[in-house]
């Protein structure tokens, strides 16, 4: 009989979800009505005899009775600082698990985080910080057929010699993590392109959407099948991690700060060599110290630059970001990077092409760049660096970042590209 109440015990704490208080593994998907600009985080410190740095991505360390004491921790925060709790998310690569809450109104959430983050039980609170993407869709002209290669109309065709670095690289071997809005697998371009697929935008079903497959278009898509565009990496895995949702009419696409650290904490944990973020918005110290561990295991974190922010905005802005601006903004700072971003034919949802500009999809360009310098550096031996107009900045030289790549070099990895050599 005991044996038998033991079993019991034992099957019901396997089946037992990863908090106790009725939330999944993963954190409860949000209905679509919450107000997420309502809600601010609250980061509570992992005890450090119960993290686990090989945990798995749901988060699943600690017993039993520390998930519950955790619990109790949120709860109780919850209770004294009169909010309301959401769901929550572990994020075992930081020691810390992360609770969810709505402010009521009539306080502001700088306010109530500033509160609760004085709280000993509490590593620190910030508000939901929101992002956008930065690229906008453009009407196609006239002349221009979705049915036609669309390759010669590609800026990088031209000002990259696109043909003549494929010879050397296409990105085989190399992974780019698109944390953005959700991708079209299915666009004609794009068939298995996509290795990989996680929503974190809960509460936000979508089907395939506007700027996600944009960019996964300029960064990956398929060479010589005979329709649309090449990318700037045609070889290299996409993994399509959705963390922004389109908003209705010409809104654009907006991401939030817990959304796009469950994406990061994916990205890394599963140990990608490229991070794409076309998108910009408010310095987040949870998201910061996710990118400073990508940096650390490695990966390089490109991001769109935005010139109405301070700094271009985060995570343009933060340290070991690779920032990327359309060619068109002017004057850009020391250390921002300018690629192709107007007049840009990509994938579009539904099977089709068209035009987009903006930042978003210079950054796009540099992470499929990237990819082909990755590929390189891995055969070759190489600098894994971008070449460009100033140190550290400026117009890249694709082709003479690839020959540092493919070589180690000095001043011969600058040179002109020769003149008889075929486009």
């Amino acid at each position: 009989m005991a044996r038998g109440r033991k079993a019991l015990r034992l099957l019901a704490a396997l089946c037992m979800p990863l908090f106790a208080w009725s939330m999944p593994a993963r954190a409860e998907a949000k209905p679509a009505d919450v107000d997420a600009s309502r809600q601010i985080l609250v980061l509570l410190r992992e005890g450090p005899s119960h993290y686990r740095p090989d945990a798995d991505y749901a988060g699943s360390y600690g017993d039993t009775m520390t998930r519950g004491a955790r619990n109790r921790i949120g709860h109780r925060i919850a209770h004294d600082y009169g909010l309301r709790m959401v769901g929550d998310w572990p994020m075992p690569l930081l020691g810390l698990d992360c609770f969810i809450m709505t402010v009521p109104e009539g306080r502001t959430t700088e306010e109530a985080a500033a509160q609760v983050s004085h709280d000993p039980g509490v590593a620190w609170s910030e508000p939901m910080h929101f992002y956008r993407t930065q690229g906008q869709a453009r009407k196609p002209a006239k002349k221009v057929s979705y049915n036609d290669p669309l390759f010669p109309a590609e800026p990088a065709a031209q000002q990259w010699h696109l043909a003549s670095l494929h010879e050397m690289a296409t990105g085989r071997g190399v992974t780019v993590a698109v944390i953005d809005t959700r991708i079209d697998e299915h666009q004609p371009d794009l068939l298995g392109q996509v290795k990989l697929s996680e929503d974190f935008a809960d509460g936000h079903p979508s089907p395939p959407e506007l700027h996600g497959t944009a960019v996964a278009g300029i960064i990956a898509a398929k060479g010589n099948n005979g329709v649309g565009i090449v990318g700037v990496a045609p070889d290299a895995h996409l993994m399509g991690l959705r963390a922004c949702w389109q908003l209705p009419g010409a809104g654009g696409s907006v991401c939030d700060s817990l959304s796009l650290a469950k994406a990061l904490h994916f990205a890394i944990e599963h140990r990608v060599q490229i991070i794409n973020l076309s998108l910009s918005g408010p310095a987040d110290p949870l998201l910061g110290k996710l990118i400073d561990i990508g940096l650390e295991r490695g990966a390089q974190v490109v991001a769109a630059y935005d010139p109405g922010l301070p700094g271009g905005g985060f995570p343009a802005s933060h340290p070991g970001v690779i920032p990327v601006a359309e060619e068109s903004v002017a004057a850009l700072p020391a250390g921002v990077y300018s690629a192709p971003g107007r007049d840009i034919p990509t994938t579009e949802p539904g099977g089709r092409w068209y035009l987009v500009d903006g930042s978003s999809y210079a950054a796009a360009h540099v992470s499929g760049l990237l990819a082909l310098l990755r590929e390189r550096r891995a055969s070759a031996g190489g600098a894994l660096s971008l070449v460009s107009a100033r140190p550290g900045g400026g117009t890249i030289d694709a082709w003479a970042s690839l020959l540092r790549a493919a070589k180690p070099c000095e001043a011969d990895c600058a040179r002109p590209i020769p003149a008889n050599m075929h486009l």
